[in-house]
């Protein structure tokens, strides 16, 4: 089996830095830059992605292997496709962009609806987006007391 070996070393004054990839595309002088930063990007993608995912209110950790009988792995499935789901709210949606620019970081706003989802019932997360965005105050509940 015939596989290409790329090494890559980027030096600057403050340090050195190593990257190799073993890919079967044919590589060339013309495209052997193009290659590398094409691995550079996908590793760059790959470690954000994870980096989210365990420091931005995810709660991703290395213990999400295949567990007892598959629940850790069912468990870090489930945070995936929220993660998609963000991913794609990010990208589309006008009122997630606002609030989550109005908090400036996803644990904030992670935070700010796990606290509003203890309280109140929410009929749709466009609901839930828009009380955050505008502040909206909730009256506190009415408490009938005895006085008998």
């Amino acid at each position: 089996m015939l596989v290409i070996f790329i090494e890559y070393w980027e030096v600057t004054p403050k340090a050195t830095k190593h990257f190799s990839w073993v890919t079967d595309f044919t590589v060339t002088k013309k495209n052997v830059y193009q290659i590398m930063r094409g691995g550079r990007t996908r590793w760059k993608i790959e470690n954000e992605t994870f980096n989210t995912l365990k420091n931005q209110g995810y709660h991703f950790e290395h213990n999400y292997g295949l567990g007892e009988k598959n629940l850790s792995l069912v468990f870090a499935m489930l945070m995936m496709l929220v993660f998609l789901v963000d991913q794609t709210q990010q990208l589309s949606c006008s009122l997630f962009q606002a609030v989550w620019t109005k908090l400036r970081s996803k644990r904030a706003l992670w935070e700010r609806m796990r606290s509003l989802f203890k309280e109140f019932a929410f009929e749709s997360m466009q609901m839930l987006y828009q009380a955050i965005l505008y502040d909206v105050k909730f009256q506190p509940p009415i408490i009938l007391y005895d006085t008998s």
